[in-house]
């Protein structure tokens, strides 16, 4: 049996990670690690990149979102957590590759550090003025590209998990995610799941599940 360990950070983007995780129902270690008030030394050592989450096999670490939510779904490849087929695979990485780089990274990156983008504190309004325009035309797109309760085939995949985070940032931002009916329809059903639950409730955070 292998050894897992994952930090995480509370309500972070590390919770999809930590969905799939339940999902699987392997034996793992969570590590609560507190990035916006001053990192530890150690976590320093085990992800130079000072990002979560972070996760270890075996003592091989793995970092970013995408690169981890396949690894997870390598525990229980009978759940198809990627996708079924080919192309479903192929639509996950998609899913997950835009998620990441543009929603995350660049979107709700400047919007919430607009450090990140430029020194001049001058600037840092005018940045988070274009991240929200940006996390707004992303959350029009998600609405518009899903067709069910699952945003890749007829079955839940990480990408599911990876949406649920950016609804949550969403409500806790005050941006009105019921306007998105169809992102808040995957939203209702995917908070139903046991491993969701499992993982909320460990992490101690809100469900924001839309009435």
């Amino acid at each position: 049996m292998a050894v897992i360990k994952l930090w995480y950070s509370p309500g972070a983007c590390s919770l999809a990670s930590q969905i799939l995780l339940k999902e699987t129902g392997v034996d793992y270690e969570a590590a609560m690690v507190d990035i916006g008030h001053g990192t530890p030394e150690e976590f320093r050592t085990i992800n130079p990149k000072l990002r979560i989450p972070v996760l270890s096999i075996d003592g091989q670490v793995i970092t970013e979102s995408p690169a981890i939510l396949t690894a997870i779904s390598q525990f229980s490849p009978e759940k198809h957590l990627m996708g079924k087929t080919n192309l479903e695979i192929v639509r996950t990485y998609e899913w997950l590759n835009w998620l990441s780089g543009t929603l995350h990274a660049q979107a709700f990156g400047g919007f919430i550090r607009p450090h990140r983008f430029s020194d001049d504190p001058s600037t840092h309004e005018l940045i988070r003025a274009k991240s929200l325009k940006t996390i707004r035309e992303c959350y029009d797109k998600i609405d518009q590209d899903l067709s069910s309760v699952h945003a890749v085939g007829d079955s839940f995949t990480a990408v599911d998990a990876y949406l649920y985070v950016f609804y949550r940032w969403g409500e806790h931002h005050g941006m009105g995610m019921k306007k998105y009916p169809k992102y808040t329809n995957l939203v209702v059903e995917l908070v139903k799941r046991q491993s969701v639950q499992e993982a909320l409730d460990m992490e101690g955070v809100l469900y924001y599940v839309p009435r």
